[in-house]
Formats: C-alpha cells, sequence, structure tokens
C-alpha cells in the first residue's frame, strides 16, 4: 500500500508488497540512477530516500528516516525514526540502527552491526576547513559488533566484528574483535 500523499519519482523502483506512508519522498531529490527498494519494505511517514541509493528486501524505516544519495543497504535492516544516513555509506544485511543515528558519509556497517539509540559516527578530524571533504574518514562497524545508545565513534575507528561499546563511550580508537570497551575514552 502506497499512501495518496507519498511522491515517489516516475523512474523510482519500488519492490512489490511495499507499504509507504504518508508524506514520504521518494527517489525524488538527489542525483544518479534510480532508487531501488526491494521486496517486502515498511517505509513509515515522512521518510526521504534519495535517487541513487540501492534498499534491500524487508527494508523497515522509523517515521522521518533520511538515506541519501550513493547508499547501499542490505537485506533486513532496520532504521529507527529521526536517523540519518548520508552518502556512499554502506549498511550489510540484518544491520539495525535505532532512533536518532547518525552516520555520515564513507562509513560502513557490515553484516549483522547493531546501533543503540542515539549512537553517533563522526567522518571529519578537523571539520570547516578548507581541506576537510578531502581528508574524510569513514567509521567500519564489524559484523554482529554492538554499539551502545549515545556512543560517539571517532573518524577513522574500526570496531571489530562481535565487539561491544558501552553505552556513552567515546570511542578514540580502533577496537579489537570480541573487545568490550566503555567510558571516555573508551577503554577495555
Amino acid at each position: 500500500m502506497i499512501h495518496s500523499s507519498a511522491v515517489i519519482a516516475d523512474d523510482a523502483v519500488v519492490g512489490a508488497a511495499a507499504t509507504v506512508g504518508p508524506s514520504c519522498v521518494l527517489g525524488v531529490d538527489g542525483v544518479g540512477t534510480p532508487l531501488r527498494v526491494g521486496r517486502d519494505a515498511v517505509i513509515r511517514s515522512h521518510v526521504v530516500l534519495y535517487r541513487g541509493a540501492t534498499v534491500g528486501d524487508s527494508f523497515h524505516a522509523g517515521h522521518g528516516v533520511l538515506v541519501r544519495e550513493a547508499t547501499s543497504i542490505g537485506n533486513h535492516v532496520s532504521i529507527g525514526s529521526h536517523s540519518v544516513v548520508e552518502h556512499h555509506v554502506e549498511v550489510g544485511d540484518g544491520v539495525r540502527l535505532h532512533s536518532g543515528c547518525f552516520v555520515p558519509e564513507l562509513c560502513v556497517l557490515e553484516s549483522g552491526s547493531w546501533l543503540g539509540p542515539g549512537v553517533i559516527l563522526t567522518n571529519s578530524r578537523y571539520p570547516n576547513r578548507a581541506d576537510s571533504k578531502a581528508k574524510l574518514q569513514g567509521v567500519r562497524v564489524g559484523r554482529g559488533a554492538v554499539v551502545g545508545a549515545g556512543a560517539v565513534l571517532l573518524p577513522g575507528v574500526r570496531v571489530g566484528a562481535g565487539a561491544l561499546v558501552g553505552a556513552g563511550a567515546v570511542v578514540v580508537g580502533d577496537v579489537t574483535p570480541g573487545a568490550m570497551v566503555v567510558g571516555n575514552p573508551a577503554r577495555a
């Protein structure tokens, strides 16, 4: 079911059995190839998915989610209300972002990774400088890693597979696979 107030680009591809809520904008903003959304999507009100994004099957988006262009989202991904996924991001299968997450460009969320509410990933060590865009470093969250509520991960950080980042942690360096880190700065 597609709500009558949703705006969907003529060339957008929205898979079978999709539910698109009121005031959604799909495939209109941005540049690039047409938006592609897989089967069985549930896209709640006020979601904006840009042109050039590719979204897999069984995607769930909470209210007010924004996904920018050149982003690839796998199957069985859930993005909570008011989360922002910027452009040139890779999201693997089975990833869960709770409400209020921010994922900037060049980040990679590997399959099965999990971000708690309000997690902020960053990608610019020295923002608002003339060379900032040329020096962006995305965060990589490994397969099955868990990042607790309100954690902040600094540019270029790598969280290893199966690692756990505690709620409220400020992660300034890499986290080895299977490790648990907490605090500010985050430590094992």
